[in-house]
């Protein structure tokens, strides 16, 4: 993919200033629509952990001494349902993707604001399983790692699309691994998957943010406001993927459980 120098002195007939103006509101849009993803994630988590869970012994199962899931905690976390909560985000997001183009930007704001809450309910079982302080450790950890990488894929003039196909061949193996040691809950291959995912989802927030800047700068001359709209929310949905698996994984490797 052309350095953005390149690709912008292609467009003639759009004056740098525009680009660059039009540039930052799509840049700031995207990391908007973000940052609102991931509060209703961390509402959604924080709310359904702290309705699962109960100091009354009479409501069943025990998590830790002195507290028990409740009715909802069994049914989220150790009934058959579990399985659809745990792949509901995976299937949100190949929907989204599938139907973009036949959604308007506002229908796709709103599915990705349903598919972030949807996600907040997956992932929930973190506030039962590690520390309150460790969480807020690691978050913050991955919020400024996030933010120097996807700052690097902003400004830097290298080209970073070759880097691509590398990540995504280690995606789709992180996925197939993860899914695969549901099954064996292999302690070394969950290390393993979180190391090495921690790399992966580094590369990729550099590669989505260099990316999500040059589909703009290309498409910037077209004046579709409706493409650039939806353009922008799939953008902060990669981000978004970036940073909440970012996160998961090395809350994985360095998080104090319960």
């Amino acid at each position: 993919m052309a350095e953005f120098e390149t690709v912008r002195r292609t467009h003639a007939g759009v004056r740098t200033a525009q680009i660059d103006e039009g540039l930052r509101a799509h840049m700031n849009k995207v990391y908007g629509t973000m940052s609102v993803g991931m509060l209703i994630t961390a509402l959604a988590a924080w709310a359904i952990a702290g309705l699962s869970v109960t100091s009354d012994p009479a409501s069943g199962m025990m998590i830790r001494e002195g507290q028990y899931l409740t009715s909802l905690g069994s049914t989220i976390y150790a009934s058959p349902l579990k399985w659809l909560i745990m792949f509901a985000p995976l299937i949100f997001v190949f929907g989204m993707s599938a139907g973009i183009n036949r959604m308007s930007a506002a229908t796709a704001q709103t599915v990705f604001y349903a598919f972030a809450a949807v996600m907040g309910i997956s992932i929930s079982s973190i506030f039962l399983v590690f520390t309150g302080e460790s969480i807020v450790t690691v978050f913050l950890v991955t919020a400024i790692a996030f933010a120097s990488l996807s700052l690097y894929g902003y400004t830097t003039k290298r080209d970073l699309s070759a880097m691509g196909t590398f990540l995504m061949m280690g995606l789709i193996g992180l996925i197939v691994a993860s899914i695969i040691n549901i099954f064996l809950a292999s302690s070394a291959l969950a290390f393993a998957v979180s190391a090495i995912g921690v790399l992966v989802f580094a590369g990729l927030t550099a590669y989505d943010t260099q990316n999500i800047k040059n589909t703009y700068i290309q498409m910037a001359a077209s004046g579709n406001q409706e493409w650039l709209g939806k353009a922008a929310i799939m953008g902060a949905l990669s981000l978004y993927l970036d940073f909440i698996n970012m996160f998961m994984m090395l809350l994985s490797l360095f998080g104090n459980r319960e």
